[in-house]
């Protein structure tokens, strides 16, 4: 069956894969692969599918993570004779089909998602059939079901409960790459429900493929210009990783520039478009894909030629998971690791955005009264949590069992539950402890296969004989001249545009606040631009630094000045300003003050000075949601008095300098006052855009 799944008549088994097989057609257990990408994890359940399928089984349940790992397994599944279907929220239109086939037993391998299992209406219409029919159940990609793992989520943890559900003697198989024995024993006890023994078959996991090199370059500037030097040398088409969405485009925007075949790939990239560019890379019609992490597991390019990081993430076995998309097919493949020093301030960032407060999940709890069902907008005007940390929250208390998902939202179960501070503490301090992990990886002097092998607790870990340190530098520190020079202009470029709220946010009325649906026309602010986002690879670093919290107030410099003019010099707008009016600030009064008159007196139009704030100052923080962001600064500003005679004599637009652009509603609100005392319309300048 494997030689004919696979096309060759000399096939044979990888070491631990007919015992996988074995385990789950003949002994019925539940077993957990932890083997390298590429051993052929999809062998083994395509396999026992089709062997239990000929004994009359049902069909098999995968539960998957990714559309585009989806996609890659579908193909795969068809390529191998093996009848499969995926439904997903990209293919709902297919859903009524695809249970045909199911009831006429015409489908031999069903992929989900772990979020499909609890959409309501799926939950209640489909499981409870699936679940009685499924022959086996595969949980593909298992590390994230572990809150230990790289790539947590808490709606694999629900997978517990699922295994729990199933029939007697249905087999289950767990697959990864990337597990460490913490996370291992995590996965074991999610699958050994009711103490059923667990099946477990490790690997070698190092990867002889791979040629692993780390080069240390000074700046932004040297590692955008080497790239422009070696890309093209690099073998094959690969993959270029980078840490934030802005880095990731703006790379992209210079290769494609200076001649080089690239796309984008992030979590901004429209879904038509992921699958258009995952299809040009696999077809070798472009050089490199500059993604970030949201190009991961799963994608599937057998002769993946290279991987380059531009920054490291988090965590050696994050990286190892990313680089692991090379060379699957391939005796030889590219890995280097380009590190930045600002790497450390972005890990801080994403690891403190994802963990669960506890003061947000009572306020959560406390919304949800006893028979309420709210959707997450009415959530989000009661709770001052952005959309992506309220849904993460929601599906942990979820899992917890304190709410539950039900048609129109969510609702509290009623169950106690109380936050588990110790687990959270722990979390954090493992990813401290893989932070340091990381840049340990970049400066050992010891073979990089191991290590890596060594992190995720490989016992068979061996020194690769291939890598830099252990045969010597494979690339070449060389960058071109021009290639600086292009890097330069690329990194000094100037000028984001920032775009202005149309729309209120819902439930404002249940925060005092009297707006509802669009903004209207006369109270609109005009379209903005800013310097830079805080995350661009050229000024972003200069931003992050002059904005700190710990730097001191001080007049901008000659330099940051001259950049804004510039900005300022490129927009087209249709009515030149007539005036500058400043934003009024608590942490940086003369950085706006010294910016706003620089210029005016440029532009050669007056200085009408700062806002007032006659209520005192906004009541909000950074972060937290539009509703709530919005309330804080509502009715805030005022103009004063004099503004309205000088608007109604001079006509024309007006220039409102700030110091960043978050979430834009101070600029919404500040503007709108502007406007409802006369001004023509509102331009935004904003020095610094949060993202």
């Amino acid at each position: 069956m494997l030689q004919s799944l696979v096309g060759n008549a000399d096939a044979g088994f990888h070491e631990g894969q007919f015992e996988a097989i074995e385990a789950l057609v003949e002994g019925g257990r539940r077993a957990l692969v932890v083997q390298r990408t590429g051993w052929g994890k999809s062998a083994v359940y395509f396999v026992a599918s089709l062997l239990l399928r000929n004994r009359g089984a049902g069909p098999t349940l995968i539960v998957s993570p990714l559309l585009a790992l989806m996609r890659d397994q579908v193909a795969a599944a068809a390529r191998a004779g093996v009848r499969a279907e995926a439904i997903n929220s990209a293919n709902q239109t297919d859903w009524d089909d695809i249970t045909a086939k199911l009831d006429a037993n015409q489908v031999d391998v069903l992929l989900v998602s772990p979020e499909r299992l609890n959409n309501p209406a799926f939950r209640e219409r489909h499981l409870p059939e699936l679940m009685r029919r499924t022959g086996l159940l595969v949980i593909d990609e298992a590390h994230c079901i572990s809150d230990w793992g790289h790539d947590f989520r808490p709606d694999y943890r629900r997978l517990r409960e699922l295994i729990a559900a199933l029939p007697g003697g249905v087999p289950v198989l767990a697959t990864t790459a990337t597990a460490n024995s913490r996370v291992v024993k995590d996965v074991e006890e999610q699958l050994g429900t009711g103490g059923t023994d667990v099946f477990t078959l490790r690997g070698e996991l190092a990867r002889k493929s791979l040629r692993l090199g780390v080069l240390r370059l000074p700046s932004p500037r040297s590692r955008l210009a080497w790239l422009l030097t070696h890309l093209d040398s690099l073998p094959g088409s690969g993959i270029i990783y980078a840490l934030t969405v802005s880095a990731a485009e703006d790379t992209a925007r210079l290769l494609r520039e200076n001649g080089h075949a690239v796309l984008a790939y992030t979590g901004r990239t429209d879904p038509v478009d992921r699958e258009a560019a995952e299809a040009a890379l696999k077809q070798n019609e472009v050089k490199a894909l500059i993604a970030t992490s949201a190009l991961g597991m799963g994608f599937d390019k057998p002769d993946l030629g290279f991987v380059v990081h531009l920054g490291a993430p988090s965590s050696p076995v994050a990286y190892y998971q990313q680089v692991g998309r090379a060379g699957r097919g391939t005796p030889n493949a590219d890995v280097l690791l380009l590190p930045g020093a600002e790497d450390r301030d972005i890990w801080e960032y994403f690891a403190t955005s994802s963990m669960p407060s506890q003061d947000a999940a009572q306020r959560v709890l406390e919304a949800l009264e006893p028979g309420t069902v709210l959707s997450t907008p009415a959530l989000e005007a009661r709770v001052n949590l952005k959309r992506s940390p309220l849904e993460l929250l929601l599906k942990v208390l979820d899992v917890d069992g304190a709410v539950r998902k039900v048609s129109g939202g969510w609702e509290a179960t009623g169950r106690a539950w109380s936050y588990d501070a110790e687990r959270y503490r722990r979390i954090s301090e493992a990813r401290v402890a893989e932070q340091r992990a990381m840049l340990d990886y970049e400066n050992t002097s010891g073979c990089r296969m191991e290590f890596l092998a060594h992190s995720l607790d490989d016992p068979t870990a061996s020194p690769c004989g291939r890598c830099d340190n252990c045969a010597g530098p494979w690339y070449s520190d060389d960058i071109g001249h021009d290639a600086s020079d292009s890097a330069g202009q690329a990194l000094s470029r100037v000028g984001v545009e920032l775009e202005p709220r149309g729309q209120w946010p819902s439930g404002m009325d249940k925060l005092g606040v009297p707006v509802k649906g669009r903004i209207k026309p006369g109270e609109l602010v005009g379209t903005g631009r800013a310097l830079a986002r805080m995350t661009d690879l050229g000024w972003g670093n200069r931003l992050r630094e002059l904005l700190a919290d710990q730097t001191p107030d001080a007049p901008l410099d000659d330099a940051v000045v001259k950049a804004c003019i510039r900005v300022l010099s490129q927009w087209t707008w249709d009515k030149r300003p007539v005036a500058v009016v400043a934003m009024p600030s608590r942490r940086h009064p003369e950085l706006i003050g010294s910016l706003a008159q620089a210029l005016a007196e440029v532009g050669r139009i007056p200085f009408l000075g700062v806002l007032e704030t006659p209520d005192g100052w906004p009541t909000g923080q950074p972060g937290g949601n539009s509703a709530f962001r919005l309330a804080s600064v509502w009715d805030r500003f005022g103009v004063p008095a004099e503004g309205r005679a000088w608007f109604a004599a001079n006509p024309g637009p007006v220039l409102l300098v700030d110091d960043l652009a978050d979430s834009r509603w101070t600029i919404t609100v500040a503007g709108r006052a502007l406007r409802m005392a006369g001004a023509e319309s509102v331009l935004p300048f904003a020095l610094a855009m949060r993202a």
